[in-house]
């Protein structure tokens, strides 16, 4: 489950918050206003305090992400930041499932094939040599 605490921008209006929750997707998503003090009590001593505790500033609304599929979910709330030309106040570039898998295998595989690199390096070294040694006996 992703938190994400988004900067409510003042001026934003009644009407605009309720446009923005009816476009979330209703099964995956919740997003609720409520007082940074209550949202500390709620985080303190969890995993999400180190993190989101910096964000209990100012006025905040908080989205909750019940997916996996986490910018699809996201989307309707960036597609309101343009509307509205409001500033990032959200982190757009999250990652698929499916980039996030790519990811983790590129950085798992990386070890490996650096190890494979350096062992084949001195028997392609020799075959370099032999047929440098090879064209140098030809030519001569």
């Amino acid at each position: 489950m992703l938190v994400a605490g988004i900067k409510t921008v003042n001026g934003l209006t009644v009407k605009q918050m309720q446009q923005l929750r009816k476009a979330l997707p209703q099964d995956t998503t919740l997003i609720m206003v409520a007082k940074n003090k209550l949202i500390g009590k709620a985080i303190e001593g969890t995993e999400w305090e180190e993190a989101l505790k910096p964000a209990l500033k100012g006025m905040n609304s908080w989205l909750f992400v019940h997916t996996e599929e986490i910018p699809g979910a996201l989307k309707p709330y960036r597609d309101l930041q343009k509307e509205l030309k409001l500033e990032n106040y959200f982190t757009e570039s999250m990652p698929t499932r499916a980039e996030l898998y790519a990811t983790l295998l590129g950085t798992i595989q990386a070890p490996a094939a650096g190890l494979v690199d350096s062992l084949q390096a001195p028997a392609r070294d020799l075959v370099f040599t032999l047929k440098a040694y090879v064209k140098e006996l030809e030519g001569t």
